[in-house]
């Protein structure tokens, strides 16, 4: 007599497919014209923007110099002319 066996499935290969490509295309940070951004560009606003939490705002056409790119793709690290460690969205940034 044959005993009945559990069947093992190994869901992590058979549901579960990882892309790496999938993965680094998303997370690409762009600016609001679609050209990809990297650390130590430099990146012009296109429209005027009120820091919160201070009394600054920046004008359309302020450039930033050096950027930083953040896990998310839609964010950006930098330091204006008045303010330091600031978070922009790149939805705001045109690349210089």
């Amino acid at each position: 007599m044959v005993e009945d066996q559990e069947e093992y499935y190994d869901y992590d290969s058979e549901y579960y497919k990882y892309d790496d490509e999938e993965k680094t295309q998303d997370s690409v940070c762009k600016d609001s014209n679609g050209n990809v951004l990297q650390d130590g560009d430099s990146v012009t606003l296109t429209q005027d923007l009120k820091v919160k939490g201070t009394s600054v705002n920046l004008k359309r056409g302020t450039l930033i110099k050096n950027i930083r790119i953040t896990d998310n793709p839609e964010e950006i690290e930098c330091h204006a002319e008045k303010v330091k460690n600031l978070v922009l969205k790149t939805k705001f940034l045109r690349k210089h």
